[in-house]
């Protein structure tokens, strides 16, 4: 019989004994725990750390490395001129400083700066003296012209009673157009009497009464000096699209069809006009190539990557509008560096000015922003929806009110829209000594049409349109906000989710003005906020803690408590309005209140969802006080030095006397500072459209090499938009 074998035979003879043969159980490199009451990390706290930071200072190693070569070479020619021929030494000296000034002239020749706009693309190498200015809009090969969508009727809208338009013009935008148009009139007779003016009593009838007689005289086309050349479409292989002034020249009834796409509307991308997004930046991409080939003469896309672009955006900006165009330049263009840079600052770089307060009226978007010694202040940045493009189709509404003689003018159609655009440059003013009967005359040039030669009378419509600036509730709102976020989401944080766009107290100020205003108007059906009360607010000391109101207005209305949602953020890139709608869904069904907190992403979410439903619209005087007095900050000298900078920009306000009756309001709102207060138009006899392009000219030639906010191909390979954050001049 064996005996019973104990635990420690078994296992030897087992094989089951633990046993150590010296071998790691991985090959995986075993870390030692972190003392956690002693620990310390470098990473990301020095300088040297960053891509953006290392690549700037490899690029001043290698110029300094070049430089040393060259002057080596330099002095061992030199040394050995005894040795050579004079002649052949004073030829290579020639050729190295000739190569030197080469090298010098390449930093304004191999620069492009680009600045968009609603109407306008300006483009130009950097040591252009002046941009080339084309339009910003492409014709595309279409089922029917913009003129021919939809239920064909002219632009401006004329409103049905009963399912028709009434017959006599002067009721053809409704009563609150005609109302705003009277007490417009009013007001202005009683300024013009007020300042010793004198005024014809029956003035408004010799224009009613001269423009219903009037018909037009019919001059055939080989006796019209000034006849257009429209844009021929070949029969055979007609091109996909069309550019630049040839575009506006397309006959309306061409084969086959022609439809304008402007992929700039409001200062932002163009969400109406598009269906999708991908056609929407290629069109932008298709202009700005098309742009550089023609006007610049840049053919060999090849050569495209040793240029430098410095493009402008707009102060407030969206960051998926600067993020859209770093990649367009860099991936689909191809330049070799990027630089960014802000209107407002761009302007001060083009007039000279260290501090200001410039003032951007556009053709569609209206920007305020005061810039102090090289920065724009953030809190004072402002941008509204209104321009030059309000003021023409005011003015066409006028003038149709008081029975404008050419009745079928569609500002759809193409000839047309240069027609208004024309008759606002020549007529318009802003000088009340102007303010009288005149009798005027256009011409109207039409495809396959003779031309036509119309007289007719103006009064005060000339004045009243543009003064819709300091009255913006004379000007057409209505689609302003149509198809907003449909196509291009806003922002969001990639960690908490919330929306990262920037905004500042004066922008708040102007939805928070425009969102009371309008609601009151809705309610009462008349204008119940006076200007002096607005005023007022607007032009009170601002706090630190400023804060959008939007949103208590939206919690008194709402009395369901909230609970969060919380969630992991979205990858960057991927829309979460969706997810945003829900969270505000699930928000609304939280019935547990044990469970109820405060979300501050949520919150966010509501309050971005609700400034998108405003318009940003107010008066532009006081949008102008609003920007100073936010930019600041409660000290008076600063604010003495903005009032006394103010520079007008832009083709929105080129009307004669424009500055002038600016100053006087701004006086009479801030009676403290009337010998302070100083409107003047760029220095130098600029062009006050271009003085933001000639400021990207400037800035791009200051020190390239040493300026640290170039973004190069090499670095948005590696880190994306993610540079933003260390390349701009500007808080991201």
């Amino acid at each position: 019989m064996v005996g019973k074998k104990s635990g420690k035979a078994m296992m030897r003879e087992e094989g089951l004994a633990k046993t150590d043969n010296g071998l790691d159980l991985s090959t995986w490199p075993q870390v030692n725990m972190i003392n956690q009451k002693n620990y310390y990390t470098e990473y990301l706290k020095r300088d040297d750390q960053y891509l953006a930071y290392r690549t700037q200072n490899e690029d001043s190693r290698a110029r300094h490395l070049q430089t040393a070569r060259e002057n080596k070479d330099r002095g061992a020619l030199a040394q050995t001129g005894d040795m050579v021929d004079t002649t052949e030494l004073a030829d290579d000296i020639n050729d190295m400083e000739s190569g030197a000034l080469g090298s010098q002239d390449v930093l304004g020749s191999k620069l492009v700066v680009i600045h968009v706009g609603s109407q306008n693309l300006r483009v130009g190498l950097g040591n252009d003296a002046l941009p080339k200015t084309v339009p910003m809009v492409i014709a595309r090969q279409w089922k029917e012209n913009e003129s021919e969508e939809g239920d064909g009727e002219p632009a401006p809208k004329r409103i049905k009673i009963d399912g028709e338009i009434p017959e006599k013009m002067d009721k053809w935008f409704g009563e609150d157009f005609k109302k705003e148009f009277a007490s417009m009139s009013a007001d202005l007779k009683t300024q013009m009497r007020n300042n010793k003016r004198r005024l014809l009593p029956n003035s408004k009838e010799l224009v009613l009464n001269f423009n219903k007689r009037h018909e037009p005289d019919v001059i055939t086309e080989h006796n019209d000096p000034h006849r257009i050349e429209w844009t021929e479409i070949p029969s055979k292989q007609p091109p996909e699209y069309i550019t630049g002034e040839a575009a506006l020249r397309i006959p309306e009834g061409s084969k086959p069809r022609y439809k304008l796409f402007w992929p700039i509307r409001n200062g932002c991308f163009n969400e109406v006009d598009y269906a999708n997004k991908n056609l929407l930046y290629n069109d932008f991409t298709t202009i700005l190539e098309e742009s550089i080939n023609n006007l610049l003469g840049l053919s060999h896309r090849k050569d495209w990557a040793q240029y430098s672009c410095v493009f402008i955006i707009p102060d407030l900006y969206e960051r998926t509008y600067v993020q859209t165009v770093l990649s367009i330049l860099i991936r689909d263009l191809g330049f070799g560096r990027v630089c960014f840079q802000q209107e407002s600052l761009s302007a001060t770089f083009g007039a000279g000015y260290s501090i200001s307060c410039i003032v951007d009226i556009g053709h569609q978007k209206t920007s305020i922003c005061c810039v102090d010694e090289g920065l724009c202040a953030e809190d004072s940045r402002i941008n509204m929806k209104y321009g030059g493009a309000d003021v023409t189709e005011t003015f066409v509404r006028m003038m149709l009110h008081d029975q404008f003689p050419y009745r079928d003018i569609n500002l759809r159609r193409r000839y047309d829209f240069l027609l208004a655009e024309e008759l606002k440059r020549k007529f318009c003013t802003m000088q009340e000594q102007d303010i009288t009967v005149h009798g005027w005359e256009f011409h109207l040039r039409a495809f396959g049409q003779d031309t036509r030669k119309y007289e007719f009378r103006t009064y005060d419509e000339v004045m009243l349109a543009p003064l819709g600036f300091f009255r913006p509730t004379i000007f057409d709102h209505t689609k302003k906000l149509e198809c907003r976020r449909k196509l291009i989401d806003r922002s969001y944080d990639l960690y908490d989710g919330s929306p990262n766009d920037p905004l500042s107290p004066a922008q708040a100020t102007v939805i928070q003005f425009a969102a009371e205003k309008y609601s009151n108007m809705t309610e009462n059906g008349t204008q119940s906020t006076t200007e002096t009360s607005a005023a007022a607010a607007v032009t009170s000391t601002p706090s630190r803690q400023a804060h959008f109101s939007l949103l208590s207005r939206l919690n008194e209305v709402e009395n369901t408590p909230r609970s969060s949602i919380a969630g992991s953020p979205a990858p960057e890139g991927t829309p979460q309005q969706a997810g945003a709608s829900s969270a505000v869904d699930a928000t609304n069904d939280a019935t547990d209140a044990g469970k109820i907190f405060f979300d501050p992403t949520l919150e966010k979410i509501r309050a971005a969802e609700e400034r998108d439903k405003t318009l940003p619209v107010m008066p532009l005087d006081m949008a102008i006080i609003a920007s100073i007095t936010q930019g600041a900050r409660g000290d008076e000298r600063k604010m003495r030095d903005f009032f006394g900078g103010i520079m007008l920009i832009g083709g929105g306000g080129a009307m004669p006397g424009f500055g002038t009756v600016l100053e006087d309001r701004l006086r009479a709102l801030k009676p403290g500072f009337q010998k302070e207060i100083l409107i003047g138009p760029p220095p130098r006899e600029l062009d006050p459209q271009v003085v933001v392009w000639k400021g990207g000219s400037v800035f791009g030639k200051l020190s390239p090499n040493g300026n640290d906010s170039w973004i190069t191909m090499k670095e948005y390979d590696t880190l994306g938009h993610r540079l933003l954050v260390h390349k701009c001049m500007f808080p991201w």
